[in-house]
């Protein structure tokens, strides 16, 4: 009988390059992988979501085919473009309104049986024995609360907002995740009771990838590894790599404002992945040349990026099966 193989998996935000995530993530289902917990931030909780469902590899395929990129920058009112988005920046905080990703999402979870997270509890005995029963979900999104400059790990964190977690919408949360600053409206969190709001941003601001989500704090040996998936460049040399093209016409001041969040996105986990610890369980998907808001992306680039993830994947396990045996041996 053969072993049954798991990993739980951290996805890497990163726009329109998520697509190379989700490519990964089909690799490792097709080599038998399940993954009982999966954490994401901002796309990569988009395809986070949808693998705590427990689809597979085909079935993941068919929901992003569903997916129409160009929807994705929505505009508000009036609909015309630039002027709707100069109107959005000031006085949304954010040029889309990013309703369509969210409604999309809430559809093909709620056609997968899953709307909040009571359906995503993780029930397991074996687990970290210091896990406390509020982090026992199969999903973990991360996002920013910029009022108390603090990141947020949802559902973990509602209990701060005196929110149950098992009542709150994964749609919600992974809406929250993926607001990149300035690009689409932030979203807002109430405490039950306090009725002070938070504001909301992309969880990239502080925690892009999060890779050390799951790992063990009791003493213990982990049961299966942590596999994380990055589609970000190093810096400085992959900066320009973020936005080759800008899907707005930004002026200076706002291509200033691009900058520091790409730097917010990827300085961070940067430090962090000079750990060989951290290097060594990271998939890293080359997006070359596919920019974090290139949402007019076309249907053959797409599926090259997905192809790309998928291959990279592929190869990873490869590598990670001849350095086990060598050790065995």
């Amino acid at each position: 009988m053969a072993t049954e193989l798991k990993a739980d998996l951290v996805l890497e935000g990163g726009g329109v390059r998520g697509l190379g995530a989700l490519g990964a993530v089909v690799g490792l289902l097709e080599e038998g992988y399940s993954f009982p917990r999966v954490a994401g931030t901002s796309v990569g909780a988009i395809a986070a979501a949808l693998v705590a469902t427990g689809v597979g590899a085909k079935e993941l395929r068919e929901i992003m085919n569903r997916l129409e990129l160009h929807r994705v920058p929505d505009r508000g009112p009036p609909g015309l473009p630039l002027v709707s988005e100069g109107l959005a920046l000031f006085g949304r905080r954010g040029a889309y309104q990013g309703d369509y990703i969210r409604d999309f999402l809430e559809k093909e979870l709620a056609d997968l049986g899953i709307s909040t997270f009571r359906q995503l509890r993780y029930e397991d005995p074996g687990s970290d024995a210091d896990l406390p029963y509020e982090k026992r979900y199969k999903l973990v999104v991360m996002a920013t609360d910029v009022t108390h400059g603090r990141l947020l790990r949802l559902p973990w964190d509602y209990r701060l907002f005196d929110l149950d977690p098992d009542e709150q919408k994964v749609a919600d949360a992974v809406r929250s995740s993926l607001s990149i600053p300035f690009y689409f409206q932030p979203c807002s969190l109430t405490h039950r009771a306090t009725g002070e709001k938070s504001v909301i941003v992309d969880g990239g601001v502080l925690s892009n990838f999060a890779v050390d989500t799951f790992d063990r704090t009791d003493g213990k040996d982990p049961r299966w590894p942590t596999f994380g998936v990055r589609i970000l460049p190093d810096l400085p040399a992959g900066i320009a790599q973020l936005f080759p093209v800008a899907a707005v016409v930004m002026s200076p001041v706002l291509q200033l404002l691009q900058q520091v969040v790409a730097t917010a996105l990827v300085g961070r986990d940067q430090t962090h992945l000079e750990r060989p610890e951290v290097r060594g369980r990271t998939i890293s998907v080359s997006c070359s040349g596919v920019g974090i808001t290139d949402f007019g992306l076309g249907v053959e680039a797409i599926e090259a990026l997905v192809e790309e993830g998928r291959r990279t994947a592929i190869e990873f396990l490869r590598r990670l099966r001849t350095s086990e045996g060598s050790k065995k041996g």
